[in-house]
């Protein structure tokens, strides 16, 4: 009896917190649904009638599907470019024996402590002497690497028995093919929570695009919601449409997520299907 007590209000407890932390996502998609003096009234939580003409008036008579678009298409290639070259980093700093290779690490990851905006000014200076600033090739090469990606995928490799690398090394694999016909497979967990992570991280970017695209055709979820409805658009400062365009944006991130949580979540517990 004390184990089914103590298992009910554990579940009491972790269905609040739940209820908390989706909150702000329900009051996001009932705003779409509101007129725009219901969604600015904290009381009221229910809108008196569904508007759901806010979203169709969203996606026909703004541009936020181009946005949506080209975010998808930059976090896409980004996160591509990211795996690869985390992958063959992380892959060097575990199966590769060398001299001051833990120093090399260290610095690398030292440069993770840096706050990102730090790196804005050097950044900027190299895309405009390669003529990259406000284009899609400036954005993605400057976020090609990940510093968290290539820490999460060593943590994962290091788990990899090294006796199979090198019965692999003996058999004639390269080192390209052994990465990933054989590390690779095995890891995919932290594989997928790395591509979620980073994917999230660079779809929703703003600061980092506002400096360096000026074209709206280059523009991102994050600038097009605020330049489109924030700065004289077609709505203005029209709430409900605020949070019709909000829920568009936050549509894709869903799905993905709902189609890849499994192996996010073992990625994020270290279970990268390793056993000793």
């Amino acid at each position: 009896m004390k184990k089914i007590i103590s298992r009910f209000f554990k579940h009491i407890v972790l269905l609040v917190l739940s209820l908390l932390m989706v909150f702000p996502l329900i009051w996001m998609i009932l705003g779409a649904l509101k007129t725009s003096k219901e969604a600015m009234n904290a009381n009221i939580i229910l809108p008196s009638t569904y508007h759901f003409e806010n979203i169709t008036k969203v996606l026909t008579e703004s541009p936020l599907l181009k946005y949506v678009g080209n975010s998808l298409f930059i976090a896409g290639v980004t996160v591509f470019i990211q795996m690869v070259t985390g992958a063959m980093l992380a892959y060097a700093f575990v199966f590769f024996k060398f001299k001051g290779r833990n120093v090399l690490f260290g610095i690398v990851m030292g440069t993770y402590m840096l706050p990102s905006c730090a790196t804005y000014i050097p950044a900027f200076v190299l895309l405009a002497r390669y003529n990259m600033l406000n284009s899609f090739k400036g954005l993605i090469i400057s976020q090609c690497v990940s510093i968290f990606g290539i820490f999460l995928l060593r943590q994962a490799f290091l788990q990899f028995p090294k006796e199979l690398i090198e019965a692999a090394r003996v058999d004639g694999a390269s080192e390209f093919k052994i990465l990933w016909k054989i590390v690779f497979p095995v890891t995919r967990p932290s594989f997928v929570a790395f591509f979620l992570i980073s994917f999230i991280s660079l779809y929703n970017n703003y600061m980092w695009p506002s400096l360096i695209t000026k074209d709206e055709k280059y523009y991102q979820v994050a600038q097009g919601l605020r330049n489109f409805f924030f700065e004289g658009g077609a709505y203005g400062t029209d709430w409900s449409a605020v949070m019709a365009g909000s829920t568009v944006i936050v549509l894709p991130l869903l799905i993905l997520f709902a189609f890849t949580q499994k192996w996010f979540i073992s990625g994020l517990a270290g279970d990268t299907g390793v056993k000793g």
